[in-house]
């Protein structure tokens, strides 16, 4: 970790390879980075980010999660998965799980603000996050379906319980995209705003001011 330029908002950050990682306010915003700017989630991201998020469950702070401007996340890197096979590809899809069930777990809310493209694994990821907040020009879909595939992160079972099973189908069956303002309507983003990442900090900040910490947004 190191200390941030003065003058900035943030306290502080630390990178990896495939993120970086703020602390706003107590709450760790945790960038997804990559050098094309689609934030796939290689085997390699999805341990790294398992550590990472065991690490911060140690403080209980929320956290938000969140990529760039084009993409929060292209899901995972259909390459490697082309060459999985047998016992390969069932110890992909648990390590898959096990970081979706990381953060499902969490002992404090976490928040994905989704800008521009949010697919496949990318949406699996985002459907684990206790709430979801898009931006206007946000992007869902799960398109494995055309390309003669199925999520194997757990998607299957968040997605229909999120915003019902008739819709979920439609989403896995056709491979369509869905953007924000339906995502919206449908229940699969519970807010869209300007800024995800300001936004979501707002809220979260409200629910640590609860008694309760209700997870209702405002």
């Amino acid at each position: 970790m190191r200390e941030a330029p003065s003058g900035r908002t943030r306290s502080s950050f630390m990178f990896s390879s495939f993120f970086q990682i703020e602390r706003v306010h107590g709450v760790s915003v945790l960038r997804l980075w990559s050098a094309d700017g689609t934030n796939r989630l290689t085997s390699a991201c999805v341990l790294a980010l398992t550590r990472a998020l065991r690490e911060l469950a140690q403080s209980a702070e929320p956290a938000i999660i969140a990529g760039n401007n084009r993409f929060f996340s292209a899901g995972a890197d259909l390459s490697e998965i082309a060459a999985l096979a047998g016992p390969a590809a069932y110890a992909f899809a648990q390590m898959g799980q096990e970081l979706m069930r990381s953060i499902e777990a969490f002992p404090a809310p976490v928040v994905a603000a989704i800008n521009g493209y949010c697919m496949g694994g990318g949406l699996d990821l985002a459907l684990a996050c206790h709430r979801r907040v898009a931006s206007p020009h946000a992007v869902f879909g799960h398109r494995g379906a055309a390309l003669g595939l199925i999520t194997g992160w757990g998607g299957t079972q968040r997605l229909p319980r999120l915003i019902g099973k008739a819709k979920a189908m439609e989403m896995f069956l056709t491979a369509e995209k869905v953007r924000a303002p339906e995502a919206l309507r449908i229940g699969l983003a519970d807010l869209v705003a300007a800024d995800p990442v300001e936004e979501a900090s707002r809220q979260l900040v409200k629910i640590l001011a609860r008694t309760d910490f209700s997870l209702q947004f405002e």
